[in-house]
């Protein structure tokens, strides 16, 4: 009998934490929008933060499945932006891999919270 754990998916974050050389932020930055902008199927977001002052982000990609996450990751337009960016950053960034296990969404402005659990 199969598992009841292997009917469920669970969201994957993909998480990186850099610093880009003097001035290289920017550009960075529209390189990130280009890799995010060749994902497809599974993609659930993407958040690129960058340190009031510094020229040190992190980069959060949102996967529905790890499946979907190495799927896009490994496509050739991805990776040619990838090869872009590398040598913008000051150090080799860490990168870190996290299942989502909570995700808490706004209640609206006039829906009950019994509302918002129904969802």
């Amino acid at each position: 009998m199969e598992d009841f754990q292997d009917f469920l998916t669970y969201k994957v974050a993909h998480v990186t934490i850099g610093e880009f050389q003097l001035g290289k932020f920017d550009q960075a930055r529209k390189l990130y929008q280009e890799a995010v902008s060749t994902y497809g199927q599974g993609f659930r977001g993407a958040y690129l933060l960058q340190e009031k002052g510094t020229e040190r982000g992190i980069a959060v990609t949102l996967w529905d499945s790890e499946e979907s996450m190495n799927t896009n990751e490994s496509r050739d337009a991805h990776r040619a932006v990838l090869r872009k960016m590398m040598p913008l950053f000051a150090d080799t960034p860490k990168t870190t891999y996290y299942e989502v296990v909570t995700e808490i969404e706004p209640v609206e402005k006039g829906e009950s919270e019994s509302e918002e659990m129904k969802r």
